[in-house]
């Protein structure tokens, strides 16, 4: 996949699940500086916690039917995060974004260094209704 595509296919694919299963307070696309060439799919959303196995399973079958089997091998995994986090709280009043895409480079979020991010979707739990 051209990187350049990346941002629009999962933004398509956050909203249209976002429609399905409810509102996420993250969505985001992380390159970890020691894993240069796979993505991690970060995700938090109520729905989503409530049972991870479950929302594991649903998501890698949506990415698999909507954008097909090789945009998921370009994933290194599916990170859950809970939406009252402190971390994902703090890049929630950081970035404000909804079903679009904010580019980051050189960052870290997490206590992770992040090469490269892509953030869909980041809005306070408050407001993900």
């Amino acid at each position: 996949m051209i990187v350049a595509e990346l941002p629009a296919k999962f933004a398509k694919l956050e909203s249209d699940v976002a429609t399905a299963r409810g509102a996420f307070t993250l969505f985001a696309l992380f390159l970890r500086e020691d894993v240069p060439d796979r993505w991690d799919l970060i995700i938090s959303a109520p729905w989503a916690s409530a049972d991870q196995e479950q929302a594991l399973d649903y998501l890698v079958n949506r990415i698999k039917s909507d954008l097909g089997p090789a945009d998921l091998t370009q994933l290194s995994r599916i990170v859950f995060i809970d939406p009252t986090d402190v971390s994902v709280r703090a890049l929630n009043r950081a970035i404000h974004v909804e079903h679009g895409s904010v580019e980051v480079r050189d960052g870290s979020f997490f206590g992770l260094p992040i090469k490269h991010a892509f953030i869909i979707t980041s809005k306070e739990p408050s407001t993900a209704v």
